[in-house]
């Protein structure tokens, strides 16, 4: 049986954003120009020719703002400044202007959901419970002995943390060093709009929302009194809030529709459904939003990342359709497999041993001739790996430190398969530096690299990568041409075919009288691809795939035996 999942009218509304493709740089493991082991910007600055080779319209830098780095720059102790470890203002500038002139643009990371604790927003609110700032973050009051809720931080442990000041508790969705912002309050939305303003008046072309989805909670958060007199029941905060599309409502109508950017929003356990109201053109909010069902098809169903299972392809394929068809006409998709936050696909769902190659090239294939806007994250077009340092010790990622001390320590679980989670989904597999040659270090710095670098970088780097015709590198190159080539890729209907085949993903694309047939093995094994018939043809021309193929090979769509992790798209005109 062949269960057809299909949208047959392609969005018309043409924007740059939708053409684009995206390359996600975290600065303190990309390149270090200054021998100190950290990434910053004049690294940056000295490999954008590398990115303009590989063809990337549009650069979103992780944060690069003054911060003490608990969570590596996602907790802001100044919006206006640069971190000293990245650089100065001035090279931010550069950056900028080097990048313009490339015909490149640039995404800021924009986390306003919490700051950090060293924030002068914050140091002023603890000083006293009538502080002109204590309003712009959340506060309960409590005891020693009973915080306001149950709640669990993202990053373990309560949400709440206990201020021996003013004996109230504040509230942190993620580390205590990163209390959560109170958007109730107009006077907090006022500095962040003025913020927003003060980076796009300098030239920035869009932002990056850090869970932005998030910040609403005035219509889930009960008061203290509530919960001890029953009246609510105590429970994990929960995203997407009503609230939070009147806030975003009014930062595009006082901000962001004064500037031609794009914007995309970070969301945990947003619904397509959801989705389309934050990226439905006519409600002014964000142009497309990061979705993570299909980060959590490889864990045990209710818990936590950390709780293995494997991938189920009939999962992703339906989940991944799910996006495709919701957002048709609707709303738009952000296309990834790689962030700061994920591990190495190559390793999750390819196969990082004999077939690193051929699965990173069809894992590539698979997600970029999809309707929505591909990136990249550093390293992914070289084919990077996961990495297994010995010891927790040799980790940085706050996450996972946690959950090691939460289940051996606190649990007693065993070390060796908490071990194996971390090698398996923890943050520090995409953090590794870029692997630039075979050089001390990959080339990356001549100092002490901030994270030791994932040993393989011998062979596997972009030195290498750059040499080799047929390199994971030049493949993606050659998939980014393609999508400015063939408005097909970019706007043309989804239809996913052979629904119930066991190892192959395969779908059809659709525009203007233009097909793409895009067909994907998804295991180490050879496999049958038989076409349905209403799209066999004889007219097939081959656009990409991830083995040699002979010059001027004719097609027989009807049945064809795929190699291990075997990529093609085939188009044709109807």
């Amino acid at each position: 049986m062949t269960t057809r999942i299909t949208n047959t009218t392609p969005i018309q509304s043409k924007k740059w954003w939708k053409e684009s493709v995206v390359y996600q740089i975290y600065p303190r493991s990309f390149m270090d120009s200054n021998k100190d082991g950290i990434g910053d910007l004049q690294g940056i600055i000295s490999k954008l020719d590398y990115l303009q080779t590989l063809g990337i319209d549009v650069v979103w830098l992780s944060p690069v703002y003054s911060s003490p780095n608990d969570d590596n720059g996602y907790d802001i102790s100044d919006y206006r400044g640069i971190s000293e470890e990245y650089g100065t203002m001035q090279d931010w500038e550069e950056l900028l202007q080097a990048m313009h002139e490339r015909g490149m643009k640039l995404v800021m990371d924009l986390v306003v959901n919490h700051t950090s604790d060293e924030h002068p927003w914050f140091q002023e609110a603890r000083k006293s419970k009538d502080n002109p700032y204590r309003d712009y973050y959340i506060w309960r009051p409590g005891t020693k002995d009973q915080v306001p809720s149950d709640w669990i931080a993202s990053f373990g442990g309560s949400a709440w943390e206990y201020d021996e000041v003013t004996e109230e508790y504040f509230l942190h969705m993620y580390s205590p060093k990163q209390p959560d912002l109170n958007w109730e309050n107009p006077k907090l939305r006022q500095e962040i709009y003025d913020m927003i303003r003060f980076w796009l008046d300098k030239g920035v072309d869009g932002f990056r929302l850090d869970v932005i989805n998030m910040i609403s909670k005035k219509e889930v958060l009960p008061s203290y009194e509530d919960y001890v007199t029953g009246k609510a029941e105590p429970g994990e905060f929960i995203p997407n809030a009503p609230g939070v599309h009147d806030y975003l409502q009014e930062m595009f109508r006082e901000v962001l529709s004064g500037y031609d950017i794009m914007t995309v929003g970070e969301t945990p356990k947003v619904t397509p459904e959801q989705a389309k109201l934050y990226t439905a053109e006519e409600r002014g909010e964000l142009n497309m939003v990061f979705q993570f069902e299909h980060m959590g098809l490889d864990k045990v169903p209710g818990l936590r990342k950390w709780d293995l299972h494997p991938l189920n392809l009939k999962d992703l394929k339906e989940n991944l359709s799910k996006w495709q068809i919701e957002l048709a006409e609707k709303g738009w998709n952000s296309l990834y497999w790689n962030n700061h936050d994920q591990p190495r696909i190559v390793s999750r769902f390819g196969n990082d041993g004999a077939y690193r190659t051929e699965s990173a090239k069809m894992l590539g294939t698979l997600l970029h001739m999809m309707q929505g806007t591909p990136y990249i994250y550093q390293g992914e077009e070289i084919g990077m790996t996961n990495v297994r340092f010995k010891t927790i010790e040799e980790y940085n990622d706050i996450e996972s430190k946690n959950m090691y001390q939460e289940r051996v320590h606190e649990r007693g679980m065993n070390p060796s398969e908490v071990m194996e989670s971390i090698y398996a989904k923890g943050r520090d597999n995409a953090r590794t530096p870029m692997q630039w040659s075979t050089e001390e270090s990959a080339g990356f710095t001549q100092g002490t690299p901030w994270l030791p670098l994932n040993p393989n970088y011998h062979e596997i780097n972009v030195e290498q990568s750059l040499a080799e015709p047929d390199s994971v590198f030049h493949h993606y190159r050659k998939l980014i041409q393609l999508r400015k080539d063939n408005l097909v890729i970019v706007y043309g209907s989804y239809e996913l075919i052979l629904y119930d085949h066991e190892s192959i993903f395969a779908y059809v694309r659709r525009l203007d009288g233009e097909t793409l047939l895009v067909i994907n093995n998804f295991y180490d094994q050879e496999t049958v691809f038989e076409c349905p018939a209403n799209l066999t043809t004889d007219r097939a021309e081959l656009m990409i795939s991830n083995y040699p193929v002979e010059q001027g090979q004719k097609w027989d769509l009807s049945q064809m035996v795929l190699r291990p992790y075997e990529s093609l798209v085939l188009k044709w005109q109807n």
